[in-house]
């Protein structure tokens, strides 16, 4: 009966994870008749500034912290193992539909471009980031990174091992193509409101911080082989290394 409800549990966090990452691509890209990062009525600067900070700090706090193998440990006395990744996405989950949900809209103007061939070029920049998220989760494994492993491989009886270390594809290019992606989805956008920056270089600035904790730990994991690759491959942008001579 554990089983069955551990793959259930595992199944509906991968559906509203997958539902709020869709929703995010209609949030920021200010598609369709929804709250997106620019509708509603605008109200104080400071007021939205400091609502806006503060959910972005709700996100971005425990999804760095519950990422951290210490607390792990302690966690998972807490959560059984096999569901503790989809807990954990679960959470992201909520705390990313509470910030859509109570997200001040700041509609001062940073730039908006009138040239419609140059605006077509910035959304796909904008479609690349969230294509390049995807595949880039594919080729680390998306269904373990996102937990739905773990609950399946509790569901057939086998004990879960984590991945080996690996460089598939674009890995071979860049560390982190996956915040690449990030990074493009967040800043490509014809029209950049004064909202819309603050979201992209709050999360930007996280993303910088979190790849240096992320890093300590896969060096930790994977030991000298993840070493010897952050000296030969870029972290974000696949730019070649000069060789030292």
């Amino acid at each position: 009966m554990k089983k069955h409800a551990f793959l259930l549990y595992g199944v509906v966090c991968y559906a509203i994870f997958f539902g709020t990452f869709l929703y995010a691509i209609v949030f920021l890209g200010n598609f369709f008749e929804y709250k997106t990062i620019d509708s509603g009525e605008a109200g104080g600067t400071t007021r939205a500034i400091i609502i806006n900070v503060i959910l972005l700090s709700l996100f971005a706090v425990p999804h760095s912290v519950m990422a951290r193998p210490a607390f792990k440990k302690i966690w998972t006395k807490i959560v059984p193992e096999p569901i503790e990744r989809s807990t954990y996405v679960l959470q992201s989950s909520l705390l990313l539909i509470l910030l859509f949900w109570q997200w001040q809209p700041m509609t001062g103007v940073v730039w908006d471009v009138a040239s419609q061939p140059v605006a077509y070029i910035f959304w796909a920049f904008f479609a690349a980031g969230w294509g390049l998220v995807l595949l880039s989760t594919a080729l680390i494994d998306h269904f373990d990174l996102f937990g739905l492993r773990q609950t399946w491989l509790y569901w057939q009886g086998k004990e879960y091992e984590s991945k080996p270390f690996g460089t598939p594809s674009l890995y071979k290019y860049m560390r982190h193509p996956l915040y690449l992606g990030w990074f493009l989805a967040f800043w490509a956008t014809p029209s950049m409101t004064t909202g819309h920056l603050l979201f992209a270089v709050v999360t930007t600035a996280y993303i910088l911080v979190a790849i240096q904790l992320e890093e300590k730990d896969l060096v930790d994991h994977f030991g000298d082989d993840y070493v010897e690759y952050k000296k030969t491959t870029p972290m974000i942008f696949p730019i070649p290394k000069r060789k030292s001579e």
